[in-house]
């Protein structure tokens, strides 16, 4: 099957407006709604889902730190119990959503430094793969590729898309340039096209330390807050349909 294309959405709040949600889900096949702790809230869920059902785009819940002032990318010591119950709470709302609009949940992504901090920490890790399954052992859990989370979630049982990012630079490691680096972002159209392109025909990409990876992912992802998310879109979109 051709790769999978995702995008972060639902993450406007009141009167701010964060990224192209409606447009870009034109160029997408699955996306991932914010539930509230790191952005969004109960009536950008709604019509995010709505948007979803109507658009036929795959739905999927994106649980992060309660963390509103830092958009979730600040690293927080919590439990494995917090863990697992604030993924519990926060899919189960959207859930509801997606239940009153008759559609269907299709996977989980966590967010931002829940994301970063739990795929190679097994307590972590587990607590997460745990709720999910608990909620509905059908759901795809969307994780980075080649993480210590893909091998927890096999075990338990649980399908899998192994995530890689068209916009982020990587470590020879596999892991993702911290946000915190000037580095972390791809900031060109064609440092993207280059990247994307490496990824669908290759299975490669290339880290800052100039060192080819190999990576086997299932799903792309696209950040919709970023400032050329709709371009990026439309470009991975024919890279897809080309390559992919």
């Amino acid at each position: 099957m051709p790769i999978d294309i995702n995008c972060d959405m639902g993450e406007s709040v009141d009167a701010f407006t964060l990224g192209k949600d409606e447009e870009i889900l034109d160029y997408v096949t699955s996306i991932n709604i914010a539930c509230g702790y790191h952005a969004g809230n109960h009536t950008m869920m709604h019509k995010t889902v709505r948007n979803a059902i109507r658009k036929n785009v795959l739905i999927g819940a994106h649980p992060g730190y309660p963390d509103l002032q830092g958009f979730g990318r600040r690293n927080m010591d919590f439990s494995a119990d917090e863990i697992y119950n604030m993924i519990v709470y926060q899919v189960g709302a959207l859930q509801a959503f997606v239940s009153v609009e008759k559609g269907t949940l299709h996977h989980v992504k966590p967010h931002g430094a829940l994301y970063n901090q739990s795929a190679n920490n097994i307590e972590k890790a587990t607590a997460i793969v745990n709720a999910v399954y608990d909620l509905n052992p059908t759901y795809v859990l969307y994780c980075l590729a080649g993480s210590e989370m893909v091998k927890i979630a096999k075990k338990k049982g649980l399908p899998v898309y192994e995530e890689v990012f068209s916009d982020r630079n990587y470590n020879e490691d596999g892991t993702l340039v911290s946000r915190e680096e000037a580095n972390a972002l791809i900031q060109t159209e064609e440092e993207m096209f280059v990247h994307v392109k490496s990824i669908l025909t290759s299975n490669e990409v290339m880290s800052v330390q100039q060192k080819k990876i190999k990576i086997s992912a299932q799903t792309l992802c696209i950040h919709g807050d970023g400032p050329h998310a709709l371009a990026y879109a439309k470009k991975i979109y024919e890279l897809r349909k080309q390559f992919g």
